[in-house]
């Protein structure tokens, strides 16, 4: 069942106000490998941007670069000149709201750093229960406002003792 051929996520588009703010936060505090950038696509009098983005057909995205985090975590980021009144970006609590959740092998450590460059960090590192106990994890902010996670599991997580769904593809490495 699902989609045919389905392996995984590939990416995770985000928007920013600012580019060239977003790399220096993903690349200098956070560490991404910064792969190739393109831009800038319109469509000045059809309605390709409409579409195929869903967005207003005047709406010009300026640029859009990919990096790398880590392992494989892929981000595609945009920068746009709205056609249209821009919208806030959603809380976690809203229909659309999102964050990106970051693994570190010493979740106290990720944070001391995090602190040291600036970053905002909500609350304390909290520790998981039921399910998901063995792992810590704390929300920080980008600059832009975004919000990311950091969480840590180095003995795995409560669930993992009694499931084998992780352990798929190692058994199954022509899937």
């Amino acid at each position: 069942m699902g989609i045919p051929g389905m392996r995984g996520s590939d990416h995770i588009g985000i928007t920013v106000p600012n580019l060239d703010e977003a790399d220096a936060f993903l690349v200098e505090v956070l560490g991404a490998d910064r792969f190739y950038e393109l831009g800038p696509f319109a469509d000045a009098d059809g309605t390709w941007m409409k579409d195929h983005l869903g967005v207003h057909p005047r709406t010009v995205m300026r640029r859009l670069r990919f990096y790398r985090l880590g392992h494989g975590t892929n981000l595609e980021v945009f920068e746009y000149d709205s056609a249209d009144d821009p919208r806030p970006a959603p809380r976690n609590s809203d229909p659309g709201g999102h964050h990106l959740a970051i693994y570190v092998d010493d979740l106290d450590a990720a944070v001391a750093y995090l602190r040291q460059h600036g970053v905002r960090i909500l609350g304390e590192p909290t520790a998981s229960r039921s399910a998901s106990e063995g792992q810590r994890w704390v929300y920080f902010l980008s600059p832009w406002g975004m919000q990311f996670e950091l969480v840590s599991f180095p003995q795995g997580k409560a669930y993992e003792k009694s499931t084998d769904r992780r352990l798929w593809h190692s058994a199954h490495p022509e899937d």
